[in-house]
Parts: structure tokens; sequence; C-alpha cells
């Protein structure tokens, strides 16, 4: 990779910067619709939440079912809150894995939002991978209904609404964190900066991207069931329909988007010093 010469923080100092930011992805780019590496990334977006949806809904269900006393079922037994956490960091690890290289992994509209509002991805790209993301989530939750229909109906269907005992702001707040929380792990897992500096530390970026997954459901599925992501919730959502989660489903979009805003604008203008960056720069052509 070929270094740039920058100044240094002492008046003729210089050290080389051994690393390049991508250029900003334009706001409309409709030569992506000519390119079948864009649709190529769509199927990879659709099937990636499909293939996290079922086993994760799954998960869930199957745990509801081996510790429902009325069914014979153990209150000790099952995977626990923390086996339904693993599921989910777990499938977010695997496929962030495997469709990195395809469609940069997002397999989440929140974290595609973050990534549109740094500039990483187009409108066009982000409004296709969200619609998606989507129907994936859908067709994933669809599945472990026609699996397991009496299952799922009896034991809520993995759908995500805020629990007993708290308030809606509460759960919004949670959602906000969480989302952050995970947005943040992926701008500073993909930072090309993080990769040139730390260049002789192996870090793959799925693993710790999984990991926030990981701890942010053990934190919040006692309060939300944990949504941190609108293309879960709403696939959920659509196939159980039922009141309550619909009641509650406005959280599970408000709050991602705006804790993925946070995380993206923090990441940007604070630790990458964008803002500061362009200042600069407009203050020396001035």
């Amino acid at each position: 990779m070929a270094k740039d010469v920058v100044e240094g923080p002492e008046h003729g100092e210089f050290h080389a910067k051994d690393y390049t930011d991508p250029p900003p992805a334009p706001l409309i780019d409709a030569v992506e619709l000519t390119k079948w590496s864009f649709y190529r990334a769509l199927i990879a977006e659709f099937i990636a939440t499909l293939l996290f949806l079922y086993i994760t809904v799954l998960t869930v269900i199957g745990y509801s079912r081996q510790t429902d006393l009325l069914a014979n079922g153990d209150q000790c037994g099952g995977v626990g809150i923390l086996g339904i956490a693993w599921a989910f960091g777990g499938m977010i690890f695997i496929l962030v894995y495997c469709t990195a290289g395809i469609s940069g992994g997002h397999i989440n509209p929140a974290v595609t939002f973050g990534l549109f509002l740094a500039r990483k991805v187009s409108l066009i790209r982000a409004v296709m991978y969200m619609i998606a993301q989507c129907l994936g989530a859908i067709c994933g939750v669809g599945l472990v209904k026609a699996f397991h229909k009496s299952y799922y109906n009896r034991y809520g269907g993995g759908a995500n609404s805020l629990n007993a005992g708290y308030n809606k702001g509460v759960g919004l707040g949670a959602e906000i964190i969480g989302t952050f929380v995970l947005v943040y792990t992926v701008f500073s897992a993909t930072d090309p900066k993080r990769s040139a500096r730390d260049s002789h530390v192996p870090v793959l970026a799925p693993l710790p991207i999984g990991f926030a997954v990981f701890m942010v459901h053990l934190a919040t599925i006692p309060i939300t069931g944990t949504g941190i992501n609108p293309a879960r919730s709403f696939g959920a959502a659509v196939i159980y329909n039922r009141k309550k989660p619909w009641d509650d489903h406005w959280m599970f979009w408000v709050g991602p988007f705006i804790g993925a805003a946070i995380a993206a604008l923090y990441h940007q203008y604070i630790l990458r010093a964008s803002a500061y960056k362009a200042l600069s720069s407009f203050r020396s052509t001035a």
C-alpha cells in the first residue's frame, strides 16, 4: 500500500500515512443497478438474514418449549438467556464472515443506515439492502412457523415487544444504546486505520461484531427481547402478527436508527476527526 506523507503535530515533522481511506460513496449511484455484483450482494443479504432469523427464532422458541412447566418442561433446562445470546452473536459472527466479501455483511438495516450516513454505501444500495434484509427476515421466520407451527404460535413467535415492568422510554433507550454498541463496533472493526496500525495483530472483524451482539443481548433480553436489528423485529412481527408486538414495533425501528446515527457521527466526526480535517482543509485553501 502506498504511503502518503503528511505533516505531523510539530512544525517540520513528517510521518508516513500507512493507510488509505476509501473515497466516500456517491449519494445516488445508478451505475450500480447495471452490475451483477450489486444483485449478488442483495441475494447474499437476503439469504444471510433468512438464515439468521431461522436459527435464532428457532432457538428462542425451543428454549420456551424446554422450560414450559405446563408441557412437562424443566424451568432450569434449555439453553437459557446465555444460550440465546450466543445463538444471536454466533450467527452474526458466522454470517458476517461468510458475506463480508460479497455484500459487506450488514444483515441489519441499522448497520446499513449507519454506513450510509458515513458515506460508505450509496442511497440506492442502502435502500435495496434494507428491503432484502426485511424480506429475508420474513422468510426466515416463515420457515420456523412452517416447521413448528404449534410451538411457534404457543410461545410468541420470537417477536420483540416491551416486557412487563418497563416503560416505553426504557425500552427505547435500551434499543438506542444496544445498537450504538453494535454499530460502533462495526465501524471500529472495519476501520482501515486500525487495520494498518495493528497489521501485526491478525484482527478478524466478524468476531468483535458477533461478540458485541452477544453482550447486548445479555443486557437487553429482559427489557425488549433485544431488537437492535429492525429486520429481525419486523420479520417476527409480520409472521406472528399479534397486537402487542405491533404496538411496540415503532421502538425497534426508531431506537436502532438513532443508535446507528449516533455511532456513525461519533466514529466519523470525533474519533476519526472528519469535521476537524474538513475545517483544516478549508482554512488551508482560504
